[in-house]
């Protein structure tokens, strides 16, 4: 597999960003890996620290272990 290809090619692709220890990174990611991926950095870090951004995500690099997100 592709490292730029979806671990659920049914689920769109929405554009991450994340702000982490005033660094932002920005990562494309199946609907269903950034939902669970949302709600665990919420959990673990500031509630306004990871953003949902509407746009293209072609040009971003996947979530890093996105597939580790894919069940709850």
């Amino acid at each position: 597999m592709s490292e730029h290809a979806s671990p659920r090619p049914e689920d769109p692709d929405v554009h991450l960003s994340v702000y982490l220890h005033g660094a932002r990174f920005d990562f494309a990611a199946c609907l269903t890996a950034a939902l669970l991926f949302i709600q665990d950095f919420r959990a673990h870090h500031y509630p306004d620290a990871v953003q949902v951004i509407p746009g293209d995500t072609a040009e971003l690099t996947r979530l890093p272990n996105e597939r580790l997100y894919l069940e709850p």
